[in-house]
């Protein structure tokens, strides 16, 4: 009877054999090798993919992980870590052992403030940063030791000011704070800051359900102002989606 509890407790998910994973290795046009477990219902961490900790990339977005276990940093050639929607609560200190890494996203989780550790700071080669869709009220003041950031979003979260340590990032070109509550105004400490509007069009089946349904209410609220705009200043871009930063494999400005 209890053995049968335990069993229930478990996550429940997709396996991930060592033969599959193999499988799953790519090469990219820059001749990486890329372990793409994207959208296969993956609810635990597999162990077995530890054989493969030599590949330079590695996705995982788009299942179900609830944990990212401290052995991540055995994946040392890693420079490009995709974990975008899934239900991670944290990250593991170890996140900043991955020093080759230029590439984190970590959008549309369930992350808060005490999720992020200050570890995150020891990424010095890190250009992008993608924290986005998540439950933050602040960042960790170590991210201003990532000198060479060049793209961060924050988009979607809790904040409630623009982070102080923004301020010290040299390199920052593009920072998306839409859709925080922080009062008007409060950005103009951060002058220093190349604000650039980037518009991505993607397939519709390149996204998650939840970043799809995202997309589309957004659209209804443009469309239905300008609905009531004059017919001369309208713009109709029939069967495109406009999405937010989530479809790393189709956005080449946060690769």
């Amino acid at each position: 009877m209890a053995k049968g509890n335990k069993q229930s407790k478990e996550p429940k998910g997709r396996k991930i054999t060592l033969k599959m994973a193999k499988l799953a290795l790519k090469l990219t046009v820059d001749g990486k090798r890329r372990l793409d477990l994207s959208n296969m219902e993956i609810a635990s961490f597999p162990k077995c993919i530890l054989k493969l900790c030599d590949v330079d990339e590695l996705d995982l977005s788009r299942n179900m992980l609830k944990k990212i276990p401290d052995s991540i940093d055995k994946f040392v050639n890693l420079r490009w870590l995709d974990l975008h929607s899934n239900q991670l609560d944290h990250v593991p200190e170890a996140i900043g052992h991955l020093q080759n890494l230029y590439s984190l996203n970590l959008c549309n989780n369930l992350l808060s403030s005490l999720g992020l550790p200050n570890e995150i700071g020891l990424l010095q080669k890190l250009r992008s940063l993608n924290l986005g869709m998540n439950l933050l009220e602040s960042i960790p003041s170590s991210i201003a030791a990532l000198k060479e950031l060049r793209h961060l979003g924050l988009f979607n979260n809790h904040l409630t000011r623009v982070p102080e340590c923004l301020r010290n990032l040299p390199h920052l070109e593009i920072v998306n704070l839409k859709c925080n509550p922080i009062p008007s105004g409060d950005d103009k400490g951060i002058d220093p800051i190349q604000r650039v509007e980037c518009l991505y069009l993607v397939r519709e089946s390149c996204l998650c359900a939840s970043c799809l349904k995202k997309v589309k209410d957004d659209r209804q609220r443009v469309d239905s102002r300008l609905s009531g705009a004059p017919a001369h200043g309208r713009s109709i871009f029939a069967g495109l989606i406009t999405p937010n930063s989530v479809a790393q494999e189709d956005q080449a400005t946060w690769r």
